[in-house]
């Protein structure tokens, strides 16, 4: 199967018909073979009847429908999961990502042999002040934590080579961070595409301004885990050496300075009327708290069932 596209939504019962057609109409004409997912996350509206209509319709039509709403990485998980095809692009379903640009993207994945190709909506219809200014700042943000050059790190609009989406899990809120989850899996030809937004036709928007919040600290977490997820120790156990270290050094300074006082008969004060002694005293505290950490973070690992769960990429001969 050439195209796998997953579409997550909740409470989309206007768009869906009109998305479906608009679809249908573009792969048909390209001659794709192709199937569609539509990822109900708990809709209270009619879009799950919606669905079921068009899956008689149309045998390359498929749907899920979560009990109650879990939120867009689940819905994608579970799509990444289903999903058959060659190329697998996701797009939302509120008609804002055009189906237009599906060819595009098809062929930059197929023909340029990029893994991950991102939407980048340049001109966009959102509110400046609630969308595009946050949205900027988050994008900015994330390039210079990832290191990944793009410049819409969390349209909802991209094409995916299958074994991308079947080598990464999106969970939490890690939708927005799905480029950096492919480049620590190993996938790093990541591209990008301008493609066209357009003004939402129906209903409003499901995202308020916690996300920008809740997305800092997923990017926090997943710049951790990348880094630091199999060996817990050389982030823990550095920084607690360090920390220990520096603060067992000062309190032999204060020591030795004391007990030179005392031989000279210069005056000085007690070691514990000294700031510095309790400056000291909590550095090796510290240091040592965050050395055990990296023992516990190391025992964890140890019995852990994904220690050593690594991505091959080719084999040869192996038979």
């Amino acid at each position: 199967m050439d195209i796998s596209i997953v579409i997550p939504l909740f409470n989309e019962e206007e768009s869906l018909p009109e998305l479906h057609d608009w679809i249908v109409k573009v792969v048909e004409e390209n001659k794709y073979s192709y199937e569609i997912l539509f990822i109900d996350d708990g809709s209270k509206d009619n879009s799950w009847n919606i669905i079921e209509s068009l899956a008689q319709r149309n045998k390359n039509v498929k749907g899920l429908k979560f009990r109650r709403n879990y939120g867009k990485s689940p819905a994608l998980f579970v799509g990444f999961e289903a999903a058959n095809g060659d190329v697998v692009i996701t797009m939302d379903a509120d008609l804002q990502d055009s189906p237009d640009e599906i060819p595009g993207l098809y062929n930059m994945i197929v023909n340029e042999k990029y893994d991950l190709v991102s939407g980048w909506k340049q001109k966009r219809y959102d509110n400046a002040i609630s969308k595009n200014i946050p949205s900027k700042l988050f994008n900015y943000t994330t390039r210079k934590f990832s290191g990944i050059k793009l410049n819409d790190m969390n349209c909802g609009l991209k094409a995916y080579r299958s074994d991308v989406v079947k080598s990464i899990e999106v969970y939490g809120e890690m939708h927005r961070f799905i480029p950096v989850l492919a480049k620590a899996a190993g996938f790093t030809n990541i591209g990008e595409k301008v493609v066209q937004h357009r003004a939402r036709k129906y209903g409003t928007s499901k995202f308020g301004w916690n996300r920008f919040i809740n997305g800092f600290l997923d990017l926090l977490t997943i710049t951790f885990l990348s880094k630091f997820g199999k060996k817990p120790m050389h982030f823990f156990g550095l920084v607690g050496t360090f920390l220990f270290v520096l603060g067992f050094g000062f309190a032999i300074y204060l020591g030795a300075y004391k007990l030179y006082c005392v031989f000279t008969h210069y005056p000085a004060r007690l070691i514990t009327e000294r700031p510095s002694f309790y400056i000291s005293l909590t550095c090796m505290i510290i240091g040592s708290m965050m050395f055990l950490a990296g023992f516990i973070g190391e025992l964890v690992l140890r019995n852990s069932t994904i220690r050593n769960n690594y991505l091959l990429d080719k084999k040869v001969n192996l038979n």
